[in-house]
Formats: C-alpha cells, structure tokens, sequence
C-alpha cells in the first residue's frame, strides 16, 4: 500500500490570486482530486480551478514539486482502474468529486 503523504496543492486563479489546500493522499491524482474538492466547496471560493489551471503540488515531506493541469487529473479518473484497488479508489475519487 502507498504511504500516505501530506500535500501542499495550489493554483493561480484567473485573477492572479493563489490558492493553496493541504491534503493527505497516497498518489499525486489522489492529492489532486482531494484539493480540487476542498477548493470547490471553500466558501471563501466561487468554485474552484478552471478547466485550464494548473495545480502545483509540494510534497511536503520528503519535499517534492510536481505541476498537473486540471484536464490530465480529470482524464486520469475517466477510465477504470487497471487493478481492484486503484478502481476502488478512482470510483471513490469520482463519487467525491460529483457530490460537490
């Protein structure tokens, strides 16, 4: 089983503002999801990332930096999983991402 890590995620909103979550996850998609989620439903937020942001996620322990536009999270929980656990997790991700 992947180690669950904390995440910083951002983005840049279209007014030049950044945005940032902390989120627990296991995967850098799971972590994306997670934020895309927490920005959705922030009541300090109309919505959350456009459909061409860029999410900026720091790892935050061992420190790491990785940047995935929005449209690549989205088409990587289109399709099912490839085992048992990552369809699981996807459909979870999925379910999660609908009920905003």
């Amino acid at each position: 089983m992947a180690e669950l890590r904390t995440c910083r995620v951002s983005f840049r909103d279209p007014g030049g503002l950044v945005h940032s979550v902390e989120v627990t996850a296991a995967s850098l998609f799971e972590a994306a999801a997670l934020a895309i989620k927490a920005f959705r439903t922030a009541e300090w937020m109309d919505g959350g990332p456009g459909g061409a942001a860029v999410l900026e996620i720091s790892v935050l322990h061992p420190i790491a930096r990785h940047r995935i536009p929005l449209g690549k999270v989205m088409a990587w929980l289109e399709p099912n999983g490839r085992t048992p656990k990552e369809q699981a997790s996807k459909q979870r991700l999925r379910e999660m991402l609908d009920n905003r």
